[in-house]
């Protein structure tokens, strides 16, 4: 369940096989063709992402935002579909919003217990790191697990995937230049940008340099957050990975970069498409449309769910398996 539009064809080239219908999910026609497809399709699963920007600190997790209504339609989705088991996943701060509901104000995960409540769910929120769950990136998601059969249990925690192993022997690029491997080319930076970040040492902020600062045309000093103009570390995962990962100004964007002889530090720059893929977590095969642009791309990263993560909790998922030659004998795993 997607609201985003695209220029050019629907967003499945990397799995053809799939039916897309392409729409506004609160149109009652789109929501009754969804519907229908699945019903007939005889889907035991779903996983719905509603849209996440106004549940987020920045987007002040605004009560009677008219997206929250996806909540709402999500909800008579499951009470019509009735499948065996459904995550629902968004921002940490989905388990705390609030929405109205015929004038009341109401959690969203107790609206949700409430509603289901009849259909005999199991309902398990949780808040999970995807570091945790083979992404070498920190990235906390707030994960509603759903379950007919009972309470959906979590994937165990794995070591962690730092920076350095996941991107560290990738060819060191300054801005502008090329590698020979796919998707691994560095963005072009202004040059006071880059004479700022060639200074800055390995997880720290350029506003902290005493002399080679970020400054404006007119020379004047840039201030700003902490995380801004700042390199991320070698010796953890990635900090998340936002829909701004192409600004050297926005929040943990820039390379760690390696100690130079005269110095300064190397890859004075944003990080590639090839190296948040792989922090991300995809597929080594994995490659956009042809039709997207590098903004699009890096956009849609920063929103992604990492795969990882869902495929450790399709690990633990809740099933009824027949086991028998005459009588049903269910084992619920």
């Amino acid at each position: 369940m997607e609201c985003c539009t695209y220029d050019g064809d629907p967003p499945n080239e990397n799995h053809p096989e799939c039916k897309i219908i392409v729409g506004d999910f609160t149109n009652p026609t789109i929501f009754t063709n969804v519907l229908k497809e699945a019903k007939n399709n005889k889907c035991k699963f779903l996983i719905a992402t509603p849209p996440c920007q106004e549940m987020s600190i920045a987007g002040k997790m605004k009560k009677n935002d008219h997206r929250n209504y996806l909540i709402v339609l999500i909800v008579n989705f499951i009470k019509e579909l009735k499948p065996d088991n459904i995550i629902i996943e968004n921002v940490q701060g989905m388990l705390s919003t609030t929405i109205i509901i015929d004038k009341t104000e109401v959690k969203i995960i107790d609206y949700m217990t409430e509603s289901l409540k009849k259909l005999k769910y199991y309902i398990n929120p949780v808040v999970l790191d995807c570091a945790d769950h083979g992404t070498p990136q920190n990235r906390k998601r707030a994960i509603i697990l759903i379950s007919k059969f009972k309470k959906w249990q979590l994937p165990k925690k794995e070591p962690q995937t730092t920076v350095e192993k996941a991107i560290g022997k990738l060819p060191s690029l300054e801005s502008g230049q090329k590698s020979q491997i796919e998707y691994h080319y560095a963005r072009h930076h202004n040059k006071r940008h880059i004479e700022s970040l060639k200074w800055t040492p390995t997880g720290k902020t350029a506003l902290d340099n005493k002399i080679y600062y970020p400054k404006k045309e007119n020379r004047e000093r840039i201030k700003g957050y902490s995380t801004t103009y700042k390199r991320i570390q070698w010796d953890k995962p990635a900090p998340t990975i936002t829909m701004a990962n192409g600004s050297i100004s926005s929040q943990n964007n820039v390379h760690p970069g390696r100690l130079k002889k005269d110095g300064t530090y190397s890859d004075a720059r944003v990080l590639t498409l090839k190296e948040i893929f792989i922090l991300t977590g995809l597929p080594e095969k994995w490659h956009p449309p042809k039709w997207a642009s590098e903004n699009l791309i890096r956009q849609v990263i920063g929103e992604a769910v990492p795969p990882n993560l869902i495929d450790r909790l399709l690990s633990t998922i809740p099933a009824e398996v027949d086991l028998s030659y005459g009588g049903r004998f269910i084992l619920r795993r």
